[in-house]
C-alpha cells in the first residue's frame, strides 16, 4: 500500500474508555460486509462511475491537447466552487510554488464571489496571457455563472470577442443548461463533465484532472494511486483487509458507541492543507442528512498545536481525530551547533533539521492525544506525491461511501442546499425590481 493506515490510537485497549471495543469494532465490521459485496458488484458491472476512472487513460489523452494549450498562458484562471474547485486546488498544491519559483502558468482558483477579492484578481492579471477554466457540472451555479460573466466582458473589451474561444473553456454536463449555452453563444469549447459522478466526487475526473495537468502534474501517477487502493479494497477476502472500510467502521463505530460527533482532520505537510478543505465538504455534504452524520473539522500541523490542540487534548472528549502524517526525519537544513552553543536551551536544537523538528512533534502530538484518551488514527505516508495523494483521494471516497451505508443514507445529492439557492435568486430579483422603480 502506499500509505500506512492505523487506527490503535481509536481502540479501548489502547487509550481507555472512549476508545472502540475489539468487539465493538467487530460488529460494524460485519455490518459493512454486504457494502463491500455492492462494491464488487458495482465495479464489475460498471454501474458505478466513480469505480471504473481509476483504469481510465482515454480520457487523459483526450485532454492533452486542452492542457497544453492551456500551459501557454502565463496565467489560467479556474472559476468553480465546492467540488468544482477543491480537487484541482489539492492537486495543484503538489506543484505551486508559493515564492516565484517553477513553470507557469500560475493557476488562480476563484471559488467565492467576494467582488473585492474578484476585482483584486483582475487588475493583477494581463488578459492578453491569461486563460479561463468554468466549471460547473449542472451548468447552472449562479456563482460559477456570475464570474465567468465578468470576466467575458473584461475579456472581451481588452482583447475582442473573437479571442474568447482562444483563452476559455467551459466544463459541464452535456445537456442545454446555462453555461454551456452561454459558452456556445462565444464559440468557447465546451469539455463534458460526467452526468453520473457528483461534484464533490470528482476530483479524479477531468474536473481534477485537467488543472493538475495544465500544472505539470501526472495525472496518470494519480489515478495510478487510486486505482491501487480501489483494487486492493475490492480484493480484500474479509472487512478487515480493507484500510478504508476499517476507517469507516472505525469512525462511525465512535460515533455511535461513543457518540463522538466530530471528525477531525489534521494533516503535518502544508501541501496537504487544501486536501482537508476537499475533504471537509466530502465529508459534511455525504453524510449530513436526515439528521445523521459527524461535523468534519480541517485543521492543519504544526500550525494548529497552537490553536486548537489544547481544546482536542482537554476540552470535550466529543471528536475522533486522524492524523495524515508524511515522513519528515531529516529532511531541510542541519542547525549549526556553533549557533546554539552559547545558550543551554537552544541545544535540542543543535544538528537538527526542521524536518526532524517537524518529524517529532507530528509522532509527540499523536502520542499525547492518546495519552489522554482521545481516539487518534494515523495514516503515514513515506513522501508525498502524485501516486500517494491519488491513494489518499481513493481511500476517503470510499470510506464515505462505506460510511453512509452505515448511516442508512445516499451519499450522492445534497437536497436541503437547493432551497437556499431558489431563496437566493429570488432576493436577487427583488434587488433588480428595487433598482428598477428607484431608476423609474
Amino acid at each position: 500500500m502506499l500509505y500506512r493506515h492505523d487506527i490503535s490510537g481509536c481502540m479501548l485497549d489502547r487509550i481507555g474508555a472512549i476508545g472502540l471495543g475489539a468487539g465493538e469494532l467487530a460488529a460494524v465490521l460485519h455490518r459493512l460486509r454486504p457494502s463491500l459485496d455492492k462494491l464488487r458488484q458495482a465495479h464489475k458491472s460498471g454501474s458505478e462511475r466513480l469505480l471504473a476512472l481509476p483504469a481510465r487513460r482515454d480520457d487523459l489523452a483526450a485532454l492533452q491537447p486542452v492542457a497544453a494549450a492551456f500551459r501557454r498562458f502565463e496565467h489560467v484562471v479556474v472559476l468553480g466552487t465546492g467540488g468544482s474547485s477543491l480537487g484541482g486546488q489539492t492537486l495543484y498544491a503538489l506543484a505551486e510554488r508559493r515564492f516565484g519559483r517553477g513553470e507557469k502558468p500560475r493557476l488562480y482558483f476563484m471559488d467565492n464571489i467576494d467582488p473585492d477579492t474578484f476585482e483584486e484578481l483582475l487588475e493583477t492579471l494581463d488578459l492578453a496571457r491569461t486563460g479561463v477554466i468554468a466549471i460547473s457540472k449542472s451548468g447552472g451555479t449562479a456563482e460559477t455563472l456570475m464570474q465567468f460573466l465578468v470576466l467575458l466582458q473584461r475579456l472581451s473589451d481588452r482583447l475582442g470577442g473573437g479571442a474568447l474561444a482562444q483563452h476559455c473553456v467551459a466544463l459541464t454536463e452535456a445537456t442545454s443548461n446555462p453555461l454551456r449555452r452561454l459558452a456556445e453563444r462565444h464559440g468557447i469549447p465546451c469539455l463534458e463533465h460526467d452526468p453520473e459522478i457528483g461534484g464533490r466526487f470528482s476530483v479524479l475526473s477531468n474536473t481534477g484532472m485537467l488543472p493538475a495537468m495544465i500544472a505539470g502534474l501526472d495525472a496518470i501517477a494519480v489515478r495510478r494511486g487510486a486505482e491501487q487502493v480501489l483494487r486492493a479494497t475490492l480484493a480484500a477476502e474479509v472487512a478487515r483487509e480493507a484500510a478504508p472500510v476499517v476507517g469507516a467502521a472505525a469512525m462511525m463505530g465512535l460515533a455511535e458507541h461513543r457518540s463522538l460527533k466530530v471528525s477531525v482532520l489534521m494533516p503535518y505537510a502544508d501541501r496537504l492543507a487544501p486536501f482537508g478543505l476537499w475533504y471537509r465538504q466530502l465529508w459534511a455534504e455525504s453524510l449530513g442528512k436526515e439528521g445523521k452524520g459527524t461535523t468534519p473539522v480541517r485543521a492543519l500541523g504544526t500550525v494548529d498545536q497552537h490553536s486548537q490542540l489544547q481544546l482536542y487534548l482537554d476540552g470535550p472528549a466529543d471528536k475522533a481525530l486522524t492524523l495524515v502524517m508524511v515522513d519528515q526525519a531529516g529532511r531541510g537544513e542541519r542547525v549549526s551547533p556553533e549557533l546554539t552553543v552559547a545558550d543551554p536551551e537552544l541545544a535540542y536544537l543543535a544538528g537538527r533539521s526542521m524536518g526532524d523538528l517537524l518529524e517529532a512533534e507530528q509522532v509527540a502530538t499523536a502520542e499525547s492525544l492518546m495519552q489522554r484518551g482521545r481516539p487518534t488514527r494515523v495514516i503515514r505516508l513515506a513522501k508525498l506525491d502524485e501516486e500517494r495523494l491519488g491513494a489518499l483521494f481513493m481511500h476517503f471516497l470510499l470510506e464515505t461511501l462505506m460510511a453512509a451505508d452505515l448511516l442508512g443514507i445516499s451519499p450522492f445529492g445534497q437536497p436541503a442546499v437547493e432551497h437556499g439557492k431558489v431563496l437566493a435568486r429570488r432576493h436577487l430579483g427583488a434587488m433588480g425590481k428595487e433598482r428598477a422603480q428607484s431608476t423609474a
